[in-house]
């Protein structure tokens, strides 16, 4: 594809280890709303990983709605969607870690002057609280970390490829010459509608899960997202670029 002119990159298990913890500060919320609508469900941050992993807290409330069909107004949407803000960076200000290797990589795409941007799905002040604990921040700009949940109005959330055609659009690269790295179905679907190259990162999975869900996650991302590499640990970065570059 020639040389790549932007390097977009998802946040949550991405580059902090972040969405686990997410997930186990909304789960409370999420009971708290079951509770409200008289559902007998009750939810863990596994469970609605399950379900749910890459979407914001906003696309998880539409996606409850649906499952299990309640009503929720658009003032009761606003309010839980603060409150889940408000827990989940508060918990990732505090414990969030960076994925393995992030920093040299970082620093090695830095180093080669590949510009880089944030391209995420979640609040960006839930993004900018978990660069900022993992002293990731430095580098990127203040305004080229995007959210879909903040960034666009109205909100969206991956799959939806907005965040992604927005990004471009204010960075002024064109989708096709930028490439991004996502770990979910959300996220790398996002991306395939977008047009933009992805590399699938899947070592979230084992450190989290199991090798075996590692490796199930990264043929789902090929065959399903078309993402182009598998990127088992960061330090692989380097190399997978430079393929890409070359193909």
């Amino acid at each position: 594809m020639g040389k790549v002119k932007y390097v977009l990159l998802d946040c949550d298990n991405t580059l902090c280890q972040s969405e686990r913890l997410a997930f186990e500060a909304c789960a409370d919320l999420t009971n708290e709303l079951m509770k409200e609508k008289n559902i007998d469900q009750q939810y863990t941050a596994d469970s609605l990983l399950e379900d749910f992993v890459g979407y914001n807290f906003r696309g998880m409330l539409k996606g409850l709605k649906e499952k299990h069909g309640f009503e929720l107004s658009d003032a009761e949407l606003e309010r839980y969607v603060s409150q889940e803000l408000d827990r989940v960076t508060t918990k990732l200000s505090q414990k969030a870690t960076e994925c393995p290797n992030v920093t040299k990589q970082l620093e090695w795409i830095k180093s080669q002057g590949y510009p880089m941007s944030v391209v995420s799905t979640s609040a960006k002040s839930r993004v900018v609280a978990s660069l900022e604990k993992c002293n990731l921040d430095r580098f990127f700009k203040p305004e080229h970390v995007y959210s879909a949940a903040t960034s666009l109005t109205p909100p969206s959330s991956k799959p939806d490829p907005k965040i992604y055609n927005y990004a471009c659009e204010q960075l002024g690269v064109k989708n096709a010459e930028a490439i991004t790295v996502e770990d979910s179905k959300s996220g790398a679907t996002a991306a395939m509608r977008a047009g933009i190259p992805c590399i699938a990162y899947v070592g979230i999975y084992g450190l989290e899960d199991s090798k075996e869900k590692m490796e199930e996650m990264g043929k789902l991302l090929t065959e399903q997202c078309k993402c182009v590499a598998v990127m088992r640990d960061w330090d692989e970065f380097p190399d997978i670029l430079k393929k890409i570059e070359s193909s």
